[in-house]
Formats: structure tokens, C-alpha cells, sequence
């Protein structure tokens, strides 16, 4: 006769499921618990509960399992309110370079949601989160993703950020963008860099 071999975490869930009540009130104790395995049950149904976002960034703050984060944050953008989009802004300014990144991936999967903040992100006084904004829109599903980009080579003075921008508008950019990258070739004269890179993104252009 053969035997069937349970899964490792088969006796942990039975477990897990006695441990916490499956309410809120319980989802939301079970987020703060020391095992990893029970945390990601949590981060995966607080998605119908009250203040589940507030919940979820707060110990998205705090999280050091990779798992863990990944599930809270794909909950977060099932959720995509307004809390769940402002923490996720707030997690650009984090020294934690993974959980920016983690950020910015889940920050494209909400163009509608991200839209009306845009234009603020990239007028942050801090230029790299300037530089993340762009980074969002490397792959944001939205029409004002050029003029944006335009924006920010006409108006923005820092170097960097501007070349990540003209980067990016050789990929997606149209004959719109001419005129005002050409005007960034002028601003920016002395840097080797930004000529090179204004070149390439206008023949580009002329190519498409």
C-alpha cells in the first residue's frame, strides 16, 4: 500500500488555523506573529478587512522575510486605495534599496491610481525619488506617460535625473519630444554623458 507524504507545511497550516480566529480582529494578530509562514496567511486575507492597508504597510516597515513582503505587497496593489498608494510612495524614501524596488514594481501595476500623484513625484524636492517617479513610468499603462517625461527634461535642473528621463523617452517617446530634447542638449552642453544620451534618444525617435 502506498503511502502518501503530507507536504512540510501540511501540519503547520492545521496548525495556523487553530492558532488565530480567521476574523480581522485575528488576521490582524496573525500579521505580527513570529512565524514567517503565519504572517503570509495574514498579508493574503486582510484584503477584505477594515484599514487592511495601514495594517499592511506597518509591517511592511518592520518585515525581513522576502516571502513575506513579496505577499503584502501584492496585496496592497489588489487593494490600491489611497492608503495603499501613499505608503507605497512613502517606501521610495526608504534606505531598504529592495523594498523601493519592490515598490516602484507595484507602483506600475497601478496606473490609474498613480496618476493623479505623478506630477508631485516628480516635483519632490528629494531628486531621487524624482528619479524613482521615472522609473515608474518606465512600464506605467497610461497616455500622459511622454508628457510627463517632457516635463521633467524641460523643468527639472538635476543632471540625473533628466538623463534617466531621456532614457526612457527614447524607448517610448514620439516626434513630441524633439524640440524639448534638443533644448536639453543646449541646457546641458558640458555633460559628455547627457549629449550622448539626448543623441541616441532623438535617432531614435527619427527611426520610429
Amino acid at each position: 500500500m502506498a503511502f502518501i507524504k503530507k507536504s512540510p507545511g501540511s501540519e503547520t497550516l492545521a496548525h495556523e488555523e487553530r492558532r488565530f480566529a480567521r476574523d480581522c480582529a485575528g488576521l490582524a494578530l496573525e500579521l505580527e506573529s513570529a512565524d514567517a509562514s503565519e504572517r503570509r496567511w495574514a498579508a493574503r486575507d486582510l484584503a477584505d478587512c477594515p484599514d487592511a492597508s495601514a495594517l499592511l504597510l506597518s509591517r511592511l516597515q518592520r518585515e525581513d522575510d522576502a516571502s513575506v513582503r513579496e505577499l503584502i505587497l501584492s496585496t496592497l496593489t489588489r487593494l490600491g486605495d489611497e492608503v495603499a498608494v501613499l505608503g507605497l510612495v512613502n517606501c521610495l524614501r526608504s534606505e531598504n534599496a529592495a523594498l523601493r524596488n519592490e515598490a516602484i514594481e507595484c507602483m506600475k501595476q497601478l496606473p490609474d491610481e498613480v496618476a493623479p500623484i505623478m506630477q508631485c513625484l516628480l516635483a519632490d524636492a528629494d531628486a531621487d525619488v524624482r528619479i524613482f517617479a521615472v522609473n515608474v513610468l518606465e512600464s506605467l499603462c497610461h497616455p500622459e506617460v511622454e508628457s510627463w517625461l517632457i516635463q521633467v527634461i524641460e523643468s527639472d535642473a538635476q543632471v540625473n535625473v533628466c538623463a534617466t528621463a531621456v532614457d526612457l523617452l527614447g524607448e517610448v517617446g514620439s516626434a513630441a519630444a524633439r524640440d524639448a530634447l534638443l533644448r536639453l542638449k543646449a541646457r546641458f552642453a558640458d555633460e559628455p554623458y547627457m549629449q550622448f544620451a539626448t543623441d541616441l534618444a532623438l535617432k531614435r525617435l527619427a527611426a520610429n
